[in-house]
């Protein structure tokens, strides 16, 4: 077995006790072969292999070692883009499934951490807070939309409003959402791993897909074995390269922060943040933050596309964190890691089928918590004869990203550098 490593973030300091669990080895047949060990990768598995499919898992390092146990860990409504943006890219009534099918992939979380009993640390409620009157107009006709068209109500907080609960200056209103919720997604991760292998799901770590072979029954390759099957899925987004070129040039990926303070005791916590909700602004390159089961605030930001650790990372976050609280003055983290998520170009979700016996799921753009669970469960439905709602994903036209492998980066830097100008100035 590959010895885990340590550990290099809060979620993996605090995750729960979880098996080291074998690399690949020999040739193996399946009904179902997913590539990916994250959000994804692990639904699709638990759903196939509680329809009594055989499924195996292929995770090139450990479970949860992507972006699906290293995020900021708020669960919500909607997708990468808004709705209206999805209302354009299919139609008003396929816009609003979509929406209601997301309600279903937050069902679907709560339902799992019940029904297997994954301690996880869920915690009701979300607000996106406003910096600038501009935000305040944009999230209230958010609000009305919502609202008026998809029949999903939230609440407007004015700032005195907002203050009550959430002890800082910066932001002048929030909306909202009751519904929506944080988790350790790590946690909720290994409780998925453990629920499909009680169902008889075979994962294997340490176990990097080098290449695969499309045909009737597809193979999958390893360094020291493979798997052939009857389908695939891929489902490791902008961690695996090569396996599918076709899909690599439609998702491009980006770095984004997250700082751990240490614990600040109940009370010094609670204060922060009084009904332990969890909060995100609006801006291009955001800010987003909650507290931690054990007393800590977990902050995020600072998005990197150009994929760079910055070298003044942990000034950078200080600042950005003292200036929501700057009662945290001298307070530092504890831990500061990072992690790469995929962003498609249009910000709308990428699933659907390359062949009729290969599945895929991509371009969640930062917004993956629940859509990525969703993701899994809409395609283990397809493999089961159900393909009704992937269907209504694959209307959606996506675009390569242009200027290719050399220079799509820096178009996609220069690109937000614009935006994060108009953060700033407007």
């Amino acid at each position: 077995m590959a010895p885990r490593p340590p550990p290099d973030s809060w979620y993996a300091a605090t995750a729960n006790p979880a098996p080291d669990r074998p690399a690949l080895q020999g040739r193996h047949t399946a009904d179902v072969c997913v590539l990916g060990a994250g959000f994804t990768g692990l639904s699709a598995a638990l759903e196939l292999a509680d329809a009594g499919y055989r499924v195996i898992v292929l995770e090139a390092g450990h479970v949860g070692c992507g972006a699906s146990g290293r995020n900021g860990g708020q669960a919500l409504t909607g997708y990468g883009c808004s709705e209206a943006k999805l209302e354009k890219l299919l139609s008003p009534e396929d816009a609003r499934l979509l929406f209601r099918w997301s309600l279903d992939g937050l069902r679907l979380m709560r339902e799992r951490i019940a029904r297997y009993g994954i301690d996880c640390d869920w915690r009701d409620g979300q607000a996106h807070v406003a910096i600038k009157p501009r935000h305040v107009a944009e999230l209230k006709a958010w609000q009305q939309q919502l609202t008026e068209r998809y029949d999903y109500p939230l609440e407007w907080w004015d700032q005195a409003q907002l203050r009550a609960v959430l002890d800082s200056e910066h932001y002048i209103g929030a909306l909202y959402d009751p519904n929506v919720g944080h988790l350790h997604t790590l946690n909720y991760l290994l409780g998925l791993a453990g629920a499909a292998a009680d169902k008889g799901a075979m994962i294997f770590e340490a176990s990097p897909v080098l290449r695969m072979a499309r045909g009737p029954r597809p193979v999958l390759y390893t360094a020291q074995g493979q798997v052939e099957c009857e389908f695939a899925v891929l489902a490791g987004n902008v961690l695996v390269r090569g396996i599918a070129p076709e899909l690599d040039r439609r998702i491009m990926p980006v770095a984004t922060y997250i700082g751990a303070t240490p614990s600040l005791g109940a009370a010094r916590a609670a204060g922060l943040i009084r009904n332990g909700m969890a909060v995100a602004d609006t801006n291009w390159a955001l800010d987003y933050f909650r507290l931690s089961a054990d007393h800590r605030l977990l902050f995020g930001g600072r998005a990197s596309y150009s994929n760079l650790t910055p070298p003044n990372l942990r000034s950078v976050m200080t600042r950005r964190m003292t200036r929501v609280f700057p009662q945290l003055r001298g307070t530092g983290f504890d831990y500061l890691w990072g992690g790469v998520l995929d962003i498609s170009m249009n910000r709308a979700p990428h699933w659907g089928r390359l062949d009729e016996n290969l599945y895929f799921a991509q371009g969640f753009s930062g917004h993956g918590v629940t859509a990525a669970g969703l993701a899994g469960f809409i395609l283990a439905e397809a493999i089961r004869g159900q393909a009704e709602r992937l269907e209504v994903f694959e209307r959606i036209r996506h675009h390569p990203f242009p200027g290719g492998r050399a220079l799509r980066t820096p178009l996609l830097v220069a690109a937000m550098a614009w935006f994060k100008l108009r953060d700033a100035l407007w």
